[in-house]
């Protein structure tokens, strides 16, 4: 009996063990179930007409802020089409949750929800966490920081039923004036890019979030906005290979579930005259998944936009999208339309009927592997607690507290003393900023000093003057439009201010703006204390006033080369 009631326990433990390792074992990864066969998915397909096939393959435009008549219309078009999937835009978390609650019982097989969330919810939704822009990130030193960032933000999407993130973007911004990516991009680094982007995805897919590499080949080193008209990216095949596609290549050898393609003019890649890459098959087949192995979702840009129907219009993009590789086209100007012509286009050969099995099938696959295949609705039991909980902000400080970039400065210029006459003064704002309120806590010995971004050059002229008086000023450069642009709308008036101050021993200057600003503060080089925060935000202001008192190690490096005083690299660790 007693070796009987010990092969029992021993056996017992080992159930243990199995049950353990099994619980915290890995998902396997979309890319990987893509090489087994479903059969709920083959079950889908084979019940689906060709038309409803087709339909899968069509992603439309959602908003929660735009009124009840423009929601019913979508869900019309769910109802009528039976399309794969939506892409949400502006709204709020909320009224996202209950509408997507709507459309998935109107439709027969459950909707893939996709958003762009680059930095989060909050990209696109009111009340909900932002979290740091790319540009920030790329200069964090710790990319298991963003790992965990990447994390959070897929439990924030699957909380509001959301399944896809289109994101990250991996394109290089080898050019500081670019009008659409900018600081969307972690850089002009392609190493960093590379590795932050792996990093932010990983996180994502580790936690069941499906996401998509963009813009493929790589919109960095454009000057044309693709939503208005179609860029052109004139460089050789060897340089493309080397520099723009180097974070694609590696993103895919990390197992990306998806990639978006871009809508760009790239004679090198294809010489059809005004083609985007979105229409061109032998960058997306031929490339992308000839060349590069690729076996994911690939997504279209939004086909609305003007950089593919200025050339394309009344559906022919759609068509030429399919055609070329697309597996998800997003945005359609017209999705019943795109279905009919897809349809005629499949009646005459335009690609084989294997293509087209993998295509739907890819998109199933998709669906299966985000938990569609036994579809829960989401709840709106607590919605707001959960999508703004205190771990989720100190999340977003933690991030900013390892962005912080020191350009000028050592320890003894950089950490003041809390007991001397201060001021604080915040350039570009007409109110108090959280950098002032945060100080004022630190130095109790302070004035603030607001500075708008248009002051005549008389009040200028008197708040130089009073801060003559001061034994230490700290200053904030501030970027208040809603993203952060490449240069500031300041008056040369304020800019010859802050190269007054810059020039001034007793100084900490601290831009929260892009990097990109920096350029156009003709002076400020000669600072002796200057830091770079890369946006305005609440916490990269408390992180700067920490990096002051002394009671923060800046870590950050700048992820672009801003001019030959401070290049992709420059950080100073105190």
């Amino acid at each position: 009996m007693p070796k009987l009631k010990t092969s029992y326990r021993f056996a017992f433990v080992i159930f243990l063990n199995f049950i353990f390792i099994n619980a915290f074992a890995q998902k396997e990864s979309y890319i990987q179930s893509l090489n087994t066969q479903n059969h709920w998915v083959d079950s889908v397909y084979h019940k689906l007409s060709r038309k409803h096939r087709i339909a899968q393959l069509l992603f439309v435009r959602a908003h929660t802020n735009k009124g009840q008549a423009y929601a019913d219309s979508v869900g019309k078009v769910i109802k009528d089409q039976q399309i794969g999937g939506l892409v949400f835009f502006q709204g709020g978390p909320g009224r996202q949750l209950n509408l997507v609650n709507q459309y998935q019982k109107l439709a027969k097989i459950p909707l893939l929800i996709a958003m762009d969330g680059e930095w989060g919810l909050g990209m696109r939704l009111d009340s909900t966490v932002s979290y740091p822009y790319q540009m920030t990130l790329g200069a964090i030193q710790d990319n298991t920081l963003i790992y965990k960032m990447g994390r959070q933000v897929a439990a924030d999407f699957k909380r509001i039923g959301a399944h896809f993130n289109l994101a990250p973007d991996m394109d290089v911004n080898n050019n500081p004036n670019n009008p659409v990516i900018n600081y969307r991009s972690f850089g002009d680094n392609k190493y960093n890019v590379a590795k932050k982007g792996i990093a932010y995805f990983t996180g994502m897919q580790d936690a069941g979030l499906l996401t998509a590499a963009k813009h493929f080949p790589g919109h960095g080193d454009t000057n044309v906005d693709s939503h208005f008209d179609l860029p052109l990216l004139p460089y050789s095949r060897a340089r493309l290979d080397s520099l723009e596609e180097y974070p694609f290549r590696e993103a895919i050898a990390a197992g990306i579930s998806g990639v978006m393609i871009a809508h760009m003019s790239i004679p090198a890649l294809d010489t059809t005259t005004h083609l985007p890459s979105t229409l061109s098959r032998p960058i997306i087949t031929g490339i992308l998944k000839d060349s590069l192995k690729f076996k994911g979702l690939v997504v279209s840009d939004a086909m609305e936009m003007k950089g593919v129907v200025k050339y394309f219009p009344n559906g022919e993009a759609d068509v030429k999208a399919f055609i070329a590789g697309m597996d998800v086209i997003e945005l359609s100007e017209n999705s019943d339309r795109a279905i009919k012509l897809i349809r005629k286009a499949l009646r005459h050969g335009a690609i084989s009927s294997q293509e087209f099995e993998t295509k739907v099938k890819k998109v199933l696959a998709a669906k299966y592997w985000a938990g569609l295949n036994q579809y829960q609705e989401a709840s709106p039991l607590n919605l707001n607690t959960d999508i703004n909980s205190p771990a989720q902000k100190e999340l977003v400080q933690q991030l900013s507290d390892a962005a912080v970039t020191v350009l000028k400065g050592d320890a003894s210029t950089i950490k003041l003393n809390p007991f001397l006459k201060t001021a604080i003064v915040s350039i570009g704002v007409s109110s108090p900023t959280a950098l002032q309120q945060e100080a004022a806590k630190s130095f109790p010995n302070c004035k603030l000093f607001m500075v708008d971004k248009n002051t005549p050059v008389i009040g200028l002229k008197n708040i130089l003057a009073l801060l003559s008086q001061y034994q230490q000023v700290i200053v904030g450069v501030h970027e208040t439009r809603l993203r952060p642009q490449s240069k500031l709308d300041y008056s040369s008036d304020v800019k010859l201010m802050i190269a007054d101050l810059a020039g001034r021993p007793n100084t900490v200057i601290s831009v929260f703006a892009n990097a990109y600003t920096i350029a156009g503060l003709p002076g400020i080089e000669k600072s002796n204390a200057l830091m770079v925060c890369y946006q305005n935000s609440p916490e990269l202001q408390k992180s700067v006033v920490k990096v002051l008192m002394g009671t923060l190690k800046p870590t950050g490096k700048l992820p672009v080369s801003v001019n030959m005083f401070f290049p992709t690299g420059a950080g100073i660790g105190l």
